[in-house]
């Protein structure tokens, strides 16, 4: 991008612009929709958007129990993290880091972290059983905004490594 300027949603919060100029940093537009009741679990999004559970992508950060390094995971709101095969691929033992340290690394509140525009960048995997859907489905910076997205193109702009994380 040449510095241009984005123009920013009066109606959203400014997190939620946050996450569509850092959508427009890596090539993507999105459109995110604010709900009018909470998205921050997978089941409340997938209601609010009329999707399938599994269509959610959560935005969980661990830690390397080793090194401290924080990574992002992008899972299936249908799947739980298999904290062991996880490790396997990313090298070390993870650990769920406090709500504080989330802030800290990616700038957003638990319940509505994105899975882009982080404080710190990370090392992105993804649930590679989000790749079996044409749309998926993120937070967009706040508990009650996602939007809609490829999850090719999601994993595309974020580099995210595809692997089986359940």
């Amino acid at each position: 991008m040449s510095g241009e300027s984005f123009a920013r949603e009066p109606s959203l919060p400014p997190s939620v612009n946050k996450v569509i100029e850092a959508a427009k940093a890596l090539g993507l537009s999105i459109t995110p929709r604010l709900m009018p009741a909470s998205t921050r679990t997978a089941q409340e999004a997938a209601a609010a958007c009329g999707c399938a559970v599994a269509q959610i992508v959560k935005s969980l950060v661990f830690a390397g129990a080793t090194s401290g390094r924080t990574y992002l995971l992008l899972v299936s709101g249908a799947n739980r993290v298999d904290e062991k095969a996880a490790a396997r691929h990313l090298g070390e033992a993870l650990k769920r880091p406090d709500a504080e340290r989330v802030r800290e690394t990616t700038g957003f509140a638990i319940g509505g972290v994105p899975p882009l525009g982080h404080a710190t960048p990370s090392p992105v995997w993804l649930d590679q059983d989000l790749l079996g859907f044409d749309l998926v489905w993120a937070a967009a910076g706040h508990p009650n905004a996602v939007f809609p997205i490829d999850p090719k193109e999601l994993a595309r702009a974020t580099g995210a490594t595809a692997v089986k994380l359940s």
